[in-house]
């Protein structure tokens, strides 16, 4: 896609073509400034000032744009996204106001996932000017984030396999002076034995791995950032069926939005000694997988009976959480396509978030709510950590009853994080089914922006 920093650039009076923004109450009368010809263009197009609504209008040799809102005196990140999609290639300034946060939008709309096409469509920029230079960094810091973990999982397996996301840890290293170190092979095998289990079913190709990434003064408050890797799910020996399969390539959502908050951490600059971890497995199927019954070792010395090897992300995350607790952080966030029964909660669109702290639940929900990226918590409920009794090991992977199947992974999770531990887990889709303005079918970025407000909110 376009290079995002021409997509916003600090107005200085250049020519620019004016957008007007109205809702359904201020359309009336916006509709009276204008001559006859404007409005019969507008009619001509059956703009009524709804959301989401464009139109462009002729005003002597030039011409403007008018984009309906929710409320146009209170923009929301997705404000400018219809435009952005809409309108020609050309440079572009809003006729009363500044865009505010409906930059995010502006930028995300111009995204394209176009890797794969012999001959990809022309991306002719839209340029958003704004007077508010401060806002234009954050907000296309942002945008790229978001946009990272969309190229991350809208890539096929083959080609985002556990030694690609090495590449992508990697190179955010090189780009912000941190360190980098990967535990594979025999030492995996001792060091991460969940993580081995899953992953040893895998081509060579796709070994599994842990990747650690270290970052910031050492001075400074340490926070742990954990994606879950699965770079593709096959189900293991519980095989998926092929319509569950047909999205597996998303299974590292948690990774991508691990490793993209990460960059904006570093590239904020932002006074924390940063752990970001990513346990990066292929659950694949061969004569050395991991088998239902399987009674698995762990880092911290718990022992798991495997009753679905499909209930893998918990396994592998269970590691990596033991290692960031060894380190006692201030704050452990992690991010992981874990469960159906999220989605069958709460749809797509929200990530469900667990937090063993109120305050920190809440200032999730609150950042979320800021940036137009809500989620939604979901209880740790003591009671349910029943359903997670082995009859032959210390726990298990996943309950038989079909109850709290979000809440009940998220207590599997628990058992490996340090005790007194400040612990958010976020459940998410990291996936678009249906397309939105500024929001494309595909990969998605879901919990990525709030948990991002809340660590500048605490560490800024």
């Amino acid at each position: 896609m376009t290079d995002r920093h021409a997509l916003i650039q600090p107005d200085r009076g250049q020519k620019a073509v004016p957008l007007h923004l109205v809702d359904k109450t201020t359309f009336p009368d916006w509709l009276k400034g204008l001559n006859g010809g404007q409005r019969a263009a507008i009619a001509a197009q059956k703009f009524e000032g709804g959301g989401f609504e464009t139109a462009i209008v002729p005003d002597g040799d030039d011409w403007f744009a008018v984009g309906g809102v929710a409320d146009a005196g209170a923009l929301s990140g997705w404000c400018l996204a219809k435009l952005a999609e809409v309108l020609p290639g050309g440079t572009y300034r809003l006729a009363k106001g500044d865009a505010g946060k409906a930059m995010h939008g502006w930028l995300t709309a111009q995204y394209r996932f176009d890797r794969y096409r012999k001959d990809p469509k022309p991306n002719d920029p839209r340029i958003l000017l704004t007077q508010d230079v401060k806002a234009i960094e954050p907000a296309l810091a942002e945008a790229a984030a978001v946009m990272m973990v969309r190229d991350l999982v809208n890539t096929p397996a083959e080609d985002m396999g556990p030694a690609q996301l090495e590449a992508e840890a990697r190179a955010l290293a090189k780009a912000h002076h941190a360190t980098v170190h990967v535990v594979s092979g025999d030492a995996l095998e001792r060091d991460y034995p969940m993580i081995h289990a899953v992953g040893r079913a895998a081509s060579r190709h796709h070994a599994p791995r842990l990747i650690e990434l270290e970052w910031g003064d050492a001075r400074h408050p340490r926070v742990a950032i954990v994606g879950k890797g699965v770079c593709f799910d096959s189900g293991g020996l519980d095989l998926k069926p092929s319509s569950g399969m047909a999205l597996m390539k998303k299974d590292m959502g948690g990774a991508a939005h691990a490793l993209a908050l990460t960059g904006l951490v570093m590239q904020a600059g932002l006074k924390v000694r940063l752990h970001l971890l990513v346990p990066a497995v292929e659950n694949a199927v061969s004569g050395n997988a991991m088998r239902p019954g399987d009674i698995l070792r762990t880092r911290q010395g718990m022992s798991v009976e495997v009753t679905n090897t499909d209930a893998e992300g918990r396994l592998v995350l269970g590691d990596a959480l033991v290692r960031a607790s060894e380190e006692e952080p201030e704050l452990v966030i992690d991010f992981a396509t874990l469960t159906g029964a999220a989605r069958v909660a709460l749809g797509p669109d929200l990530p469900a978030m667990f937090a063993r702290s109120d305050a920190t639940a809440e200032g999730l929900l609150r950042a979320g709510i800021e940036r137009d990226d809500p989620c939604w918590r979901l209880p740790l409920h003591d009671g349910y950590r029943e359903y997670l009794k082995s009859d032959v090991a210390d726990i298990l992977n996943s309950h038989a009853n079909g109850f709290a199947g979000a809440s009940v992974a998220g207590l599997f999770l628990d058992r490996f994080v340090g005790e007194g531990l400040d612990w958010a887990h976020f459940d998410t889709f990291a996936w678009r089914p249906v397309g939105k303005p500024g929001r494309p079918k595909g990969g998605e970025a879901l919990g990525l922006r709030a948990a991002w407000g809340l660590l500048q909110a605490r560490f800024g």
